[in-house]
């Protein structure tokens, strides 16, 4: 038997004025994001906001569906509204903010697993890490470059692209 250690890594700051300034703009982009959701039945409201190599912001929002599970979450709206349309344009970072009437956030909200695995696909398709800022409104920031750091096992078979 072998047995195996991951490490993870991940900067915390306290509130956003740590950040730079490029990183602060992307995070009030998400929250501007969020103006978008539709979340009539959780009313958790999530936004993500894309910066782009050439400076591009784009944004996605959750959208929510009666019909279960029919919605999709703010990460991949954005990230697939990217793979649709910017795909030669490589993403830099994503902003990623949350919020409820309903109960306070008190630390950043991280991606499902299916967005973690769209961001790995993507960070894949463009050779490049996706730096991804977790943001919580009045509260702590959470850092990491690429997505192997929430998700290191990824899944990916390459045999499959041969076919």
């Amino acid at each position: 038997m072998i047995t195996h250690e991951i490490k993870i890594a991940f900067e915390e700051y306290s509130s956003l004025k740590e950040l730079s300034k490029i990183d602060r703009l992307l995070c009030h982009e998400a929250v501007k994001a969020m103006e978008g959701s539709h979340s009539p039945y959780s009313k958790f409201r999530v936004g993500a906001a894309l910066r782009l190599e050439r400076g591009t912001i784009l944004y996605g929002s959750n959208q929510e569906n009666v019909a279960y599970p029919s919605g999709l979450c703010a990460e991949r709206v954005a990230l697939f509204y990217w793979g649709a349309n910017y795909n030669n344009d490589p993403i830099e970072a994503i902003a990623i903010t949350a919020h409820t009437a309903d109960f306070a956030i008190s630390k950043p909200i991280t991606p499902c697993g299916s967005c973690l695995q769209v961001l790995a696909e993507y960070e894949k398709k463009q050779d490049k890490k996706i730096r991804i800022i977790l943001y919580c409104i009045d509260g702590p920031v959470w850092i990491t470059q690429g997505v192997d750091n929430f998700l290191p096992f990824l899944f990916f078979e390459e045999r499959l692209a041969e076919h």
